[in-house]
């Protein structure tokens, strides 16, 4: 099965309110895709949601390039990257979800097993909104983009990436320093804080790890909301 090939699309009728709750929780639907990127742990669903009716109205087909997300406008394509082994594909998101803590895109069949993650389940991934203008450019400049980033292959660039979990961001260093001596010696593991200056803006980021697994992602996050904190989130070095 080829990658979804991006193409200029109205925005759905359908699947696309300014907000809407699932389980307790409101999620805000973004009002472009353009220049978004996010990074955290895949999901993927199968069998269960076969031919079932997606948020877009069109029936779900696990073994098409698709996917599921909370907030991107439907439908968008993006590109998902595997960090774990640098397997990359592009999907087209025509549905909503995953409602699951700490998951982040929920991939169809296919666009998982392109991506090597069906054993495990999860992935730690990249996500990275297509411009479906520039995706349908002449012949010449989509063979040299696609040659950037080979669908199957792995990125070389990836393989020097450590994984954080990043439990604050604090422009003061006293807070951050407040934060992290709050966070040593509760098992979460080693914490240090990072400062570097991006815009001309000088930032303390309190982080954990490096963590080697979703598992051992997972876990820090839950204990982390269990403290109250509840936006901790995926970093890379």
């Amino acid at each position: 099965m080829p990658d979804a090939q991006p193409k200029p699309e109205p925005r759905s009728r359908y699947g696309n309110p300014a907000f809407y709750d699932v389980l307790g929780k409101r999620y805000y639907v973004l009002s472009s895709s353009v220049g978004y990127l996010e990074r955290g742990v895949a999901s993927w669903y199968g069998p269960g949601f076969h031919k079932v009716r997606t948020s877009i109205g069109e029936p779900y087909d696990m073994y098409a390039m698709t996917a599921a997300h909370t907030t991107l406008p439907l439908p968008t394509y993006v590109r998902v990257t595997n960090l774990q082994n640098g397997r990359s594909v592009v999907v087209r998101v025509n549905d909503r979800g995953p409602f699951v803590n700490n998951r982040i895109i929920d991939l169809s069949y296919t666009a998982a097993a392109k991506l090597n993650m069906l054993r495990n389940g999860t992935a730690i991934v990249e996500v990275r909104s297509v411009d479906p203008a520039a995706a349908a450019a002449p012949a010449e400049v989509a063979r040299v983009t696609a040659a950037e980033v080979p669908p199957a292959a792995p990125l070389r660039s990836l393989q020097v990436h450590a994984f954080f979990v990043q439990a604050g961001a604090f422009s003061d260093p006293k807070n951050a320093d407040r934060l992290a001596e709050q966070l040593r010696g509760g098992g979460y593991g080693t914490v240090f804080v990072r400062d570097n200056e991006i815009a001309g803006r000088r930032m303390f980021r309190v982080r954990i790890g490096p963590i080697s697994s979703v598992e051992e992602f997972d876990r820090i996050v839950a204990a982390l909301a269990r403290g109250g904190i509840n936006d901790a989130h995926l970093a890379l070095d």
